[in-house]
Order: structure tokens, then sequence, then C-alpha cells
């Protein structure tokens, strides 16, 4: 970039993909787990007790969380319960678009752009290597390109996401 050109900013009407902590209210839970609730009915898929406690303790985060600190959390709550129903209601909220995995961490975040699962776009995440913060941007268009390329290669591309680590606008010293 030259010395005379400004660099480029971001729309300030644009909203951050990336979830204030700060904000993470009950009825902002409270709300997520309704809109899962209705994912779920919407699929004629059974959204047991279970599934929306694991849903609940996922959506309470701005971050990603491993399946063993949702065990744990639910055991502070008086909920005891074997990994393995843990995994399995993991797997269902998976399986039902809800939430998502990071592969780098193994670890989870609930689904924050319910356009993408409507609209049939995919999402990008986005993973802030200091606070942990989980975000979701529309990468439709890397997972065309990705196609296209394998296409030309005679290659049959297996694709689930894109993860890109980095510094979010607070960990950064941005605006969030």
């Amino acid at each position: 970039m030259s010395e005379t050109q400004a660099p480029h900013k971001p729309d300030a009407n644009l909203r951050s993909p990336f979830p204030n902590p700060d904000q993470q209210t009950a009825k902002k839970v409270a709300q997520t787990v309704e809109r899962a609730a209705k994912v779920f009915a919407d699929r004629n898929l059974r959204f047991t007790k279970l599934r929306q406690q694991v849903f609940e303790e996922i959506a309470a985060t701005h971050a990603s969380i491993g399946a063993y600190e949702i065990l744990a959390r639910l055991g502070e709550k008086g909920t005891r319960v074997a990994p393995i129903s843990i995994y399995r209601a993991i797997d269902a909220l998976l399986d039902a678009g809800v939430i998502h995995r990071l592969e780098s961490k193994n670890a989870f975040f609930a689904c924050r752009r319910t356009d993408h699962m409507s609209k049939g776009k995919r999402p990008i995440f986005l993973s802030c290597e200091k606070c942990g913060a989980v975000g979701e941007v529309d990468g439709q268009h890397i997972f065309d390109l990705i196609g296209e390329a394998a296409k030309s290669a005679k290659f049959t591309p297996r694709v689930k996401f894109v993860e890109v680590q980095g510094l979010c606008p607070r960990c950064a010293g941005g605006d969030s």
C-alpha cells in the first residue's frame, strides 16, 4: 500500500460476526435455544432435555467449548451423565446444524448465522487465538472456488468447513 492510500476500514454499519461476551445474557441464550428448538421441530427431530442442556452450555459461551467442559458444567449443575451421552447429544446438535465443530480444537460453538442454513450458504469460521471467540461469515464464494479448482484437477473434495485463526476485533484492539 502506498503512503497516500488510506487503509481499508470495514463498514461501521456491518455487525461483527463475533458475539460480545458482555452481552451473552440469559435472554439471548434463551432466544438461541428457542431457535434451536424450532430447527429440531421443523426437521421432525427430538430436542430432548439433554440435547437442550448441552446446547445451552454451548450457546452460553462466546468461544468454543469441549465435550468434557460441557460435562463438567452440567455436573456442577447437578446433571450427571456419561461422556458418551454428551457426545450423542453433540452429534444430534451437529446433524441439526445448530452447532458447529472447530476441527483444530475438537470444540463446539453455537451457530449464530441461521441464514446460511435456509439459503444453503456455507460459513467460514473465524477463531480468535487469544480469547477463543468464534465468528461466522458467509464463505460460499470460497467453497465455490475450492469446488472449481478441485473439478479442474479431477479431484473430489470433502471439505466441510474452512477455519481461519487470528485475532478478533476486541483482542486486536479494534472495535467489536
